[in-house]
């Protein structure tokens, strides 16, 4: 008898990453992936469909499907946010013959995938409680939260319930960015100017992006400083990402700070106090006895920063609830395909509760 198979999509502006699992010996293993170039297709359900024609027929069809969209997911639809596509629930359904099948929101869908999680998929940072000691009624259920700095900062929360996790999505990274130090009220004050804003979110500082602002705003403070990253600068600063001639700052910056560049590292952990006492607000917000995670295209990059106390410190630097915050369990996520396996995950759970998971 075949095994019994779930498909799972992490849809993108620019890449989208489609996968049938198979449940091997309670695991889920991938069994057939695709990568596709999304604006080659003029929606999803095209897509979709190739894929599950391309799909080797010895797999069985999928018994559920759970698909990460980049953008906001209302009542079963979805707008894409950088894609001129709109798609359902009901209409890939309709155009696939696919049963159980669910739209998510790509950070969102995190929460499915962390209880399941392997060692090989995510790090220890902060061990908090001592876990040979029982714990507390409640406290292994409690809610968990994730946050990770990517292109922008996403923020996703998940409580137990019945029938599985709910998972709550966030747009927590355009919260007001609330300086804690001078550099931080110099920098703000600053990028509020160069970029014309009279208010700036959190994800302008708190991001891959956000580094580069950082370290744009330390050479333009340093004006007669000499420095091999300036032409970057101002070629990241007047070239859009994508077009000839692009720079990725935020990567060069990271390179420089590991290279012991002192003006990279002072960006670098600018840029990680700034993170950790963010992330240190999400536990508080979210009461995350049950853990909190670290996700986004960064962390993978910048583990040692993650681990140091750059980052550890202002987390745990909430005052009375110091306490609670060095408590709880710390991770970083740094499987790249992350969202894909946490789609299955979500997938797998549609089909064992037959698609009426809240």
């Amino acid at each position: 008898m075949a095994a019994k198979t779930f498909l799972a999509g992490d849809l993108g502006g620019t890449k989208t990453l489609l996968c049938v699992y198979a449940e091997i010996d309670g695991q889920l293993r991938k069994q057939h992936n695709h990568r596709y170039r999304s604006a080659d297709w003029p929606n999803l359900e095209s897509m979709l469909s190739h894929f599950l024609e391309q799909t080797p027929a010895e797999l069985a069809k999928p018994a559920g499907s759970c698909i990460a969209v980049a953008g906001p997911v209302h009542q079963g639809s979805a707008r894409l946010t950088n894609l001129p596509w709109r798609t359902s629930q009901s209409s890939l359904s309709a155009a696939t013959g696919l049963q159980h099948l669910e739209l998510v929101n790509d950070f969102a869908v995190l929460i499915h995938g962390l209880p399941h999680f392997s060692n090989e998929q995510q790090v220890v940072l902060q061990t908090g409680r001592d876990r040979s000691r029982p714990a507390p009624a409640g406290v292994e259920d409690g809610p968990v939260a994730i946050l990770g700095a990517g292109t922008g900062l996403g923020m996703a929360r998940g409580l137990p319930a019945a029938s599985g996790w709910l998972a709550i999505p966030s747009e927590g990274g355009h919260r007001e960015f609330a300086p804690r130090t001078d550099a931080e009220w110099e920098l703000t004050q600053w990028l509020k100017q160069d970029l014309g804003l009279q208010r700036l979110s959190i994800e302008r500082i708190v991001s891959g992006t956000g580094l580069g602002h950082v370290m744009n705003w330390l050479l333009n403070r340093q004006t007669g400083l000499a420095h091999g990253l300036r032409d970057h600068a101002h070629a990241w600063r007047t070239i859009p990402a994508g077009q000839p001639g692009y720079v990725d700052l935020p990567s060069f910056t990271g390179k420089a700070a590991a290279d012991g560049d002192p003006l990279a590292s002072e960006a670098l952990n600018l840029w990680l106090g700034a993170y950790g006492s963010v992330a240190g607000d999400l536990a508080l917000q979210e009461l995350c006895i049950g853990g909190l995670w670290i996700g986004g295209g960064t962390a993978p990059k910048n583990l040692d920063g993650l681990s140091s106390e750059q980052f550890l410190e202002p987390l745990r630097s909430k005052g009375r609830f110091r306490s609670l915050i060095e408590g709880l369990t710390i991770r970083a996520v740094i499987d790249p395909e992350a969202g894909l396996f946490s789609a299955a995950c979500r997938a797998r759970d549609l089909e064992e509760s037959g698609g009426t998971l809240a």
